[in-house]
């Protein structure tokens, strides 16, 4: 049912997790259901009919019994089975003319046994011929396997259903979580692990998954199985229900017991498999410490002592999980044999127990029910806990997706005019979490088609201030004005559309280099393609990969060096012809003759356009038309280099921590041609 040990083993591995809000939570899934609500009542109505089947087959194979191997057995061998047993199987054949048909099951059996010109037993089932009772028995034989293979379908095509729109609700779900997850504002990421937010989108959803297409399905069954058997066994007979259900107890208090011994077991193997890796990752990357310092013995008896916590923590959750199946099956057999026993003795002493005439048949129905109803109780207790942590799962999802984003758009908002360039801070201020201002009463100016160089020390608050104007954070107070007009008075996408950003840390994605570069401009051409490349000098770079341009990056453009992901990322933002563009740090980190490539592609780019650099190479910045010098949140130098170091205040001093060593280098010629230094004003 779930693979064996090691399927059991997978389910009970999983930790249990509470949802919070159930009734919420079920509701938003209900939502998402409500377009697939046909799709469900078909598998409501396939796993009656399924269970329907299950519930009626031990019924059959007591009438089976009662109606026809009983008189047969004692025409043979006389009345073996002790006083009265004819008159008891006589008393419990429903099938039998004589009898009306309490319930819906014993209307379609019966009808059932009158097609094709076949006749019901009489009355008093003795007095069959033999031929009689052959035809009967093999009619009802015929509709015991048309029962069974009416079941088998019945739940494989409630599984396909189920699946079906499983898969369908959890991509719908998918979809709403990454469309709100890329309108979520920046500031939540900077918040929040990446790893957690892919959790959501990954784990949380393969547990929803599983529940839909496996656990919901199963547990439903199961319990209905439950209840539609406990009914029928009170309906036939109360005392030999309460038989039959006597070690119940016992099997819940086993199932709860050794179900949460084995959760309990596998959250600390978890924990031991980490000490394990934490272990090898740490001693394997200090091998050269370990080597030198002559510590392998020491090293390796530590992970054998790590790993044998591991092992027996393994074992013991292993010993729980195993224990179940077995000590569930025990008590059923107990039960068995209690149904039997006793079922055995009242039929040898007169077939009544407290008022309840106890036949053959309908002790092998009790058999036959007592088995039926242990399968689900082992079913139910291992998939309970995948239920449970799919409600919340779905939680954590849906509250992720309650977040609002601190970034939209007023209502109001009017399309952003083509922007011409003028960029203007008005007395901003900023902050990331409230109480602690990132930027204080920022105030500058940029006309358009300016170069703006804004440097100073880490978290001085320089990427804060490139970050306002594509508007990613909001302003606490004042504004930032682009062409006279409020970054908050117009939406957010005919904002960023006209401004280009090139960051240190270049993003390429897994697929070729063309569609790299046309990622900021979808509908691109080739030919456009291939001119913004030119003007990045990546052209002949690209033209010596294997496939050219449509040679397809490895994971983060895997196997190009940081100058050539900056130098696609440049051709990236010319594609998009923006009007304002973001240098963020993007000639740092690099090689000197790749430097001078990317110096010649900016200078390329930024002709005729507004642009913001972050750098913390001097050649990047000499050239600037405006220097903003940012120190704990405030501007406190603004002018021209030159001007700057002359003043000898707070840029004087940062030049010569930083810049001083990079101006004196040596003037070495470069693979171009240029010597350190000269591309800055080169054309």
């Amino acid at each position: 049912m779930f693979g064996g040990q090691d399927g059991m083993r997978r389910m009970m591995d999983k930790d249990l997790v509470k949802p919070k809000n159930i009734g919420h939570t079920l509701a938003r899934f209900g939502r998402y259901f409500e377009r697939f609500w046909f799709a469900l009542i078909i598998v409501l109505a396939f796993i009656i009919v399924a269970t329907w089947t299950q519930v009626t087959v031990p019924d059959l194979l007591g009438q089976a019994t009662d109606c026809y191997l009983t008189p047969i057995a004692e025409r043979s061998f006389g009345n073996f089975t002790g006083t009265g047993t004819t008159s008891a199987a006589s008393t419990n054949c429903w099938l039998s003319q004589g009898k009306q048909p309490e319930n819906f099951t014993q209307r379609v059996v019966q009808g059932f046994m009158t097609l094709g010109g076949f006749t019901r037993p009489p009355e008093a089932t003795g007095a069959q011929t033999q031929a009689q009772r052959i035809a009967g028995l093999g009619q009802l034989v015929l509709l015991i396997i048309f029962l069974f293979v009416l079941g088998a379908v019945m739940s494989g095509l409630s599984f396909y259903t189920m699946s079906w729109a499983g898969s369908h609700v959890l991509r719908d779900m998918r979809e709403d979580l990454y469309q709100h997850m890329l309108r979520l504002s920046l500031g939540y990421y900077g918040e929040h692990e990446a790893g957690d937010l892919m959790s959501r989108i990954t784990n949380d959803s393969e547990t929803i998954q599983q529940a839909f297409s496996f656990a919901l399905l199963n547990v439903f069954s199961g319990s209905l199985l439950l209840v539609w058997v406990a009914y029928t066994m009170l309906r036939l007979s109360i005392p030999m229900a309460l038989l039959s259900l006597a070690v119940l107890p016992l099997m819940i208090i086993a199932t709860i017991w050794l179900s949460g011994q084995a959760r309990k077991a596998f959250r600390r193997a978890r924990e031991r498999i980490g000490n394990v890796n934490a272990e090898l990752q740490e001693s394997l990357s200090a091998v050269r410490e370990v080597q030198a310092f002559n510590r392998a013995d020491e090293n390796i008896e530590n992970f054998r002592v790590t790993n044998a916590a591991n092992r027996d923590a393994n074992v013991k959750a292993v010993a729980y999980t195993s224990a179940l199946a077995p000590t569930l099956e025990a008590l059923g057999y107990v039960a068995l044999a209690i149904v039997a026993g006793v079922g055995g003795m009242v039929i040898i002493n007169g077939g009544m127990l407290f008022g309840t005439v106890v036949s053959l048949g309908l002790v092998i129905t009790f058999v036959a029910y007592v088995q039926r109803f242990n399968q689900p109780i082992q079913q139910i207790a291992t998939l309970w806990a995948s239920l449970q942590n799919a409600i919340a799962g779905g939680e954590r999802i849906f509250n992720l997706m309650d977040v609002e984003p601190e970034i939209v758009n007023k209502p109001e908002a009017i399309e952003m005019p083509v922007i011409k360039g003028e960029v203007e801070f008005e007395n901003v201020c900023a902050t990331y979490r409230p109480g602690l201002p990132v930027l204080s009463n920022v105030y500058f100016k940029a006309e358009p088609g300016q170069t703006i160089a804004v440097v100073g020390p880490t978290g001085a608050g320089k990427t804060t201030i490139i970050n306002l104007i594509p508007r990613f954070y909001d302003v606490c107070d004042g504004s930032v004005k682009i062409d006279g007009v409020d970054v908050r008075d117009v939406t957010t996408n005919s904002l960023r559309k006209q401004i280009g950003i090139v960051l240190q840390d270049t993003f390429l994605f897994s697929t070729t280099v063309m569609e790299n570069i046309r990622y900021g401009r979808p509908d691109a051409t080739d030919e456009e393609v291939l001119e913004a490349a030119k003007l990045a000098h990546l052209d002949t770079f690209i033209e010596r990969l294997q496939d050219g341009y449509q040679t397809v990056l490895g994971e983060r453009g895997s196997g190009l060096s940081q100058g050539q992901r900056q130098l696609i990322s440049i051709a990236r933002a010319a594609l998009a012809n923006p009007r304002i563009l973001i240098l963020d740090e993007a000639t740092s980190s690099v090689d000197t003759r790749t430097e001078r490539l990317i110096q010649r592609a900016l200078t390329e780019l930024l002709k005729g356009r507004t642009s913001f650099v972050i750098a913390h190479r001097l050649s990047t910045i000499r050239n600037a038309d405006l220097l903003l010098v940012v120190d704990q949140g405030q501007i406190v130098e603004r002018g021209k280099h030159d001007e700057l170091l002359a003043k000898k205040g707070f840029y004087y001093d940062l030049y010569m921590s930083q810049f001083r060593a990079e101006d004196e280098a040596p003037q070495t010629p470069g693979g171009n041609g240029y010597k350190t230094g000269e591309l800055a004003t080169a054309s």
